[in-house]
């Protein structure tokens, strides 16, 4: 039996040994009309992958750029926008530290008026205390008397003048 196995063996290697050729032929034609008939659609279509791919990296270039220079006109944009807005805020810390300068300036104002009420109160307070202590010094009957005296003398020196002025 193992002489049978080792025949069929040989012969089994010369066959394979001749179908190699063949079959590499074969898979070769088969390779060489894909190619061909890639060649020929190609040709027939009028397109070709690598132009529609040239054609798409450049409108993906265009689109790109279109892109960038939209980035760079609003970041300008935002750029003037910023200066614009440190304009205002400097423009208002300005308006803000001349509202401090004059509310303090207010406020020195209000506490020299308040101090300046005070000693007119404090004076005026001095001046009843002193009316009164001299009223109540002075005696009560000859006040009204002397004050009697004095207003019809004033009366008596109007009247004269009066007439004097009414006659010249």
């Amino acid at each position: 039996m193992t002489q049978l196995t080792r025949e069929n063996s040989g012969q089994d290697l010369s066959r394979i040994g001749t179908q190699p050729i063949a079959l590499a032929a074969a898979t070769l034609l088969v390779i060489l009309g894909a190619v061909a008939s890639i060649a020929l659609w190609r040709a027939y279509t009028g397109t070709s992958p690598e132009l529609d791919r040239s054609a798409v990296a450049r409108q993906l270039q265009a689109r790109a750029a279109q892109a960038s220079e939209q980035l760079v006109e609003k970041t300008r944009g935002l750029e003037v926008s910023q200066q614009e807005s440190i304009d205002q805020l400097q423009m208002m810390q300005d308006q803000l530290q001349q509202v401090r300068k004059q509310l303090a300036a207010q406020q020195a104002d209000s506490k020299r008026l308040s101090e300046q009420i005070t000693s007119l109160t404090e004076a005026i307070s001095g001046l009843r205390e002193s009316f009164a202590s001299a009223q109540s010094s002075e005696p009560s009957s000859p006040a009204p008397s002397h004050h009697r005296a004095l207003r019809a003398r004033a009366h008596a020196s109007r009247a004269s003048r009066g007439s004097g002025k009414s006659r010249g």
